[in-house]
């Protein structure tokens, strides 16, 4: 019964021993970076979110419905190639408020986001409409962008 409490003990002793020795040192801040990101104090700033929601006009004609989706597609990758989307998708399961997707704009600005949005073919027809919302996130967030194309080996 001693042997077991104090083997217990030891192994006990050594896994705290491990988890001190593996202190994980913070990252050291990068004022470049921060600037360069638009960072305030905390890492953050601020964005605009769309929330796509199904619009007014529904479409039955298939290739026509095809064509828009291509073209907002399209328009997503326009988007955030000129850094002013950095997150896009669509919501997986149907919902009772009816949003279909949300974008975060790198902007502050409704009325920028807005122009940006209206640039959608899908939003434009009336198959989506939505609504905007300050939000605020990680100053990091644009980053990602860079190593999703790295990951993707087809684009819808």
């Amino acid at each position: 019964m001693k042997l077991k409490i104090y083997f217990s003990l030891s192994l006990l002793a050594a896994i705290l021993s491990f988890a001190q020795e593996k202190k994980v040192e913070k990252p050291k801040f990068n004022q470049e970076l921060a600037t360069s990101l638009g960072a305030d104090q905390y890492g953050m700033k601020a964005y605009t979110m769309v929330m796509l929601m199904t619009g007014p006009v529904k479409i039955e004609d298939k290739v026509k419905m095809g064509e828009l989706m291509k073209g907002h597609l399209a328009n997503i990758g326009k988007l955030a190639d000129e850094g002013k989307i950095i997150v896009a998708g669509p919501f997986l399961e149907k919902n009772k408020e009816n949003y279909r997707g949300m974008f975060i704009f790198n902007t502050r600005s409704k009325e920028e986001a807005e122009q940006w949005v209206k640039t959608d073919p899908a939003v434009e027809a009336g198959v989506f409409s939505y609504e905007l919302l300050p939000w605020y996130g990680s100053a990091a967030l644009p980053l990602y962008l860079k190593h999703h194309k790295e990951i993707t080996k087809e684009n819808p």
